[in-house]
């Protein structure tokens, strides 16, 4: 017999600790185990994280465990990972666990149906780009040692090539692949292609639209070794995959890779981190990466890969930009301009497909009072809400609550009520109107709700039987069509203005991103970009298609406003109950930890402290506070442990709120 330590699958912040328990020699770091706890009638479920330990209370008192549960057990690398999250995000032990695991009880082993497309384009001669990438790739995957690549490759560069042939790579070294897509749409169409090449029993698909059953019996098949190349969204970087030798992380530079609720963490750091504990390699690619992964290349954190050239006879799009300022001067009020409507009109004629991107669902995002000014905002989150016709109802984008459209200002009274902005569904309203022979579809989170619909519009846009696709970002996410002959984005500045300092840098990479849709396998193609701020750095560079140009720029400004990567912005917000503490109170709390955050003797110098303001969403009948921290490169680890302390604190005191932590938050 042997002791060991177990953190017990519980919520409660006040059992994020080890408990010790006796278990046979037989019992490993990761095993999945049944122990008595508290005063419960029935065990509970834990995990082993430490085994022949030294107790450090008598061993009369310690207990023996009940069971363990081996279909279900983890390895000591997925423990090692979950603590390696505690320490850098803050998390709870078994919320890095619980990621690794799945729930449900019944294993149907029905292997997850992926919906029939086109056959795939089978890339037979390597350009002498791809062969480059493929070669130094293959170098390290030989070598047995961790490694992490940046592929910096135009769109329509064969990419996806080079993935599969690393993959291929890595299985003959008898190794395990982990695919990562940024959107769950994408995902889909990668796997399609993987299967192509590798066969469908060598795959396995994990992400959130899964039942639940499904995704137990695909990890199942993962966990037992049947599935080597497992694919998916975020959470399937953590796949409970054994000898991990390549993970792929596609469109790297996408927000979709951190996780915005808790457990909050980055999927490329934990990507390498896996990477690193397996001597496995991290790939990335991406035609726009972001600015701190380019940084981290440009370093020699990462090895750079570039790839500046389109495949087979596919060239760049040409690319305009119409100013919407002159299209109002000269009387144009539609949202298309008229350089655009010609453009489409022309290439419906040549039966060619047009993608128009405008990154606003709904119909109309505002609406406003003409007599007070004041915006319909959702009463409980505090944001604007956003007409959506086809609900006849205007919706909050944040809590997904749908409210009545009211006759009268709230306000004042007046009935002078009026819808601002555009969304998609006006745009696919008006586009209706002017080509009503031309068949149109509509892809946002409104009209992707399942993975049937998902499949249905992707599959339909490739068989030609749609003319017209109208979207939001989910456009931009690495889609490969192979007819579209224009590119229209509507609207470029809906992201410049938001109060983010990545706006620039997602204005760049979503305009880059969605132009790269056009031309991939036609002749010449055309993109649109309206704007009604031509001059802007972000949007010129796109147009040009100078992403040195645009991360040097950029580089310069983060650095004189000390941003990622010269910083680490960490938000620490302070939360509680509407009818258990004030804002008031919140404030004067986050204000006192903020001040002892600067006055601790030792702290690095250098740390900028933001002002303490409350949050402008209040959810759930909470209110909540937060302030910002600028820390110097290397510091984070400090401001963590300071967190979890305060937090352990709060705990003994019973306060009536809990404090969170964000590690550089989108």
């Amino acid at each position: 017999m042997q002791y060991v330590s177990v953190v017990i699958d519980n919520k409660s912040q006040n059992t994020d600790t080890f408990y010790t328990y006796r278990a046979p020699d037989s019992v490993v770091v990761g095993d999945k185990v049944l122990v008595p706890f508290a005063r419960r009638k029935k065990p509970v479920n834990g995990y082993v994280f430490e085994t022949g330990i030294e107790p450090e209370i008598s061993p009369s008192r310690i207990k023996d465990i009940s069971d363990v549960d081996i279909k279900r057990s983890l390895n000591a690398e997925m423990v090692e990972t979950a603590v390696w999250m505690k320490g850098r995000y803050g998390t709870k032990y078994i919320d890095g666990i619980k990621l690794f695991t799945v729930g449900g009880k019944k294993d149907t082993r029905k292997m997850v149906k992926i919906q029939d497309g086109p056959d795939e384009e089978q890339v037979m001669t390597l350009s002498s780009d791809q062969q480059k990438a493929v070669d130094r790739i293959d170098d390290q995957l030989e070598a047995g040692e961790a490694g992490a690549f940046l592929i910096k490759g135009v769109t329509n560069s064969g990419k996806t090539e080079v993935y599969m042939r690393a993959a291929e790579k890595a299985l003959a070294l008898g190794r395990t692949v982990i695919v990562l897509a940024s959107e769950i749409a994408l995902s889909t169409q990668i796997r399609r292609r993987f299967e192509t090449r590798f066969g469908k029993e060598m795959m396995a698909t994990l992400h959130s639209r899964l039942t639940t059953s499904q995704k137990l019996a695909e990890w199942l098949r993962i966990r037992e070794g049947t599935a080597r190349i497992i694919v998916g969204a975020r959470t399937a970087v953590f796949a409970p995959a054994e000898n991990i030798g390549l993970i792929v992380i596609d469109e790297e530079h996408e927000t979709t890779y951190k996780s915005d609720h808790n457990p909050k963490y980055e999927t490329v750091d934990v990507a390498y981190k896996r990477c690193l504990m397996n001597g496995g390699v991290l790939l990335m690619g991406s035609a726009t990466p972001s600015i701190v992964s380019y940084s981290r290349a440009k370093a020699g954190i990462y090895q750079l890969i570039t790839m500046n050239s389109r495949i087979g006879s596919s060239v760049m799009p040409d690319v305009e930009i119409a100013d919407m300022r002159q299209e109002a001067r000269d009387g144009n009020r539609n949202l298309l301009s008229r350089r655009l409507y010609e453009a489409i009109r022309e290439t419906l004629d040549r039966d060619e497909q047009i993608i128009l991107f405008l990154n606003r669902r709904g119909f109309a995002p505002s609406i406003f009072c003409r007599d007070c000014g004041a915006r319909l905002k959702c009463p409980d989150c505090g944001i604007s809400l956003t007409y959506h016709k086809s609900l006849r109802g205007a919706m909050c984008h944040y809590c997904g609550r749908v409210f009545p459209v009211p006759d009268k200002c709230p306000e004042c009274g007046s009935t002078e009520l009026r819808m601002m902005g555009a969304g998609t569904e006006r745009i696919q309203e008006q586009v209706e109107a002017l080509f009503p022979d031309a068949s149109t579809a509509r892809f946002d989170l409104d009209t992707a709700t399942s993975q049937k619909d998902i499949d249905r519009t992707i599959s339909d846009f490739e068989k030609g039987k749609t003319n017209i696709l109208i979207g939001t970002q989910i456009l931009a996410k690495g889609l490969d069509f192979g007819n579209v002959g224009l590119v229209g984005i509507v609207l470029a500045d809906t992201t410049l203005n938001i109060p983010d300092y990545r706006a620039s840098e997602r204005t760049f990479q979503l305009i880059t991103q969605v132009s790269g849709r056009a031309g991939r396998r036609s002749g010449r193609s055309r993109v649109i970009i309206q704007t009604f701020e031509p001059e802007d750095d972000a949007i010129a560079a796109a147009a040009r298609g100078d992403y040195e140009g645009f991360y040097e720029t950029e580089l310069l400004h983060r650095r004189i406003m000390n941003y990622p990567p010269f910083s680490d912005i960490i938000a620490i917000s302070f939360t509680g109950a509407y009818d258990e503490v004030t804002e008031d109170q919140l404030m004067e709390k986050a204000e006192a930890f903020k001040q002892m955050l600067m006055t601790i003797p030792g702290m690095p110098p250098g740390a900028q402290y933001l002002k303490v303001k409350p949050d402008t969403l209040r959810t759930g009948g909470r209110e909540r506070v937060t302030f910002i921290i600028k820390a110097p490169k290397g510091t984070r680890s400090g401001y963590v442990r300071l967190f979890m302390e305060e937090r352990e604190r709060g705990m003994e005191r019973k306060d009536p709120w809990h404090i969170e932590i964000d590690i550089n938050p989108y």
